[in-house]
């Protein structure tokens, strides 16, 4: 029982969950922060429905943010907080002020490209792991976030 967390995971699949957890954390919160800039800086005729889209997105991005660094705390680990170590870890970079909506929303497809293709990781690895928390986590964004995609990109009729 020594190889075991406090949840019964593989103490060694438990950390290298978390570290990919973390790699997520990391590209959530820049996510969240470009969407803050878009929701703030958005101008033009579809000013009215974007600025209220994008702070739905940017309002589920922080649940998911808390979710994520929860789920690392579970696993028996510490998620990192500071954006140093986002700008670093994350594959979504800072956006500059964007205040073009169809600019901003091909960001945003961009951006869910990126995670999910990192859920999709982390739901083969915690499927290994036996980690049915996770699992469940990631398999309910990678849904949430495809659909997103799909509406996202009907605005742009592409």
């Amino acid at each position: 029982m020594n190889h075991l967390n406090n949840i019964g995971l593989d103490k060694t699949k438990a950390t290298y969950l978390s570290e990919k957890l973390n790699e997520l954390l990391a590209n959530y919160s820049i996510f969240y922060q470009n969407t803050r800039g878009y929701h703030w800086n958005i101008k033009g005729e579809k000013f009215f429905e974007l600025h209220l889209k994008f702070e739905e997105l940017y309002n589920e991005l922080l649940l998911k943010i808390d979710n994520v660094a929860e789920r690392i705390l579970t696993l028996g680990h510490r998620p990192k907080h500071n954006y140093a170590d986002y700008r670093v870890t994350s594959k979504i970079k800072e956006s500059n002020q964007v205040s073009d909506g169809i600019k901003a929303v091909e960001e945003i497809i961009a951006s869910f490209q990126i995670t999910i293709v990192l859920q999709r990781e982390l739901l083969n690895l915690s499927s290994d792991a036996n980690d049915e928390g996770t699992s469940a986590l990631m398999s309910d964004y990678i849904r949430e976030q495809e659909k997103l995609v799909w509406m996202y990109s009907s605005f742009l009729n592409r």
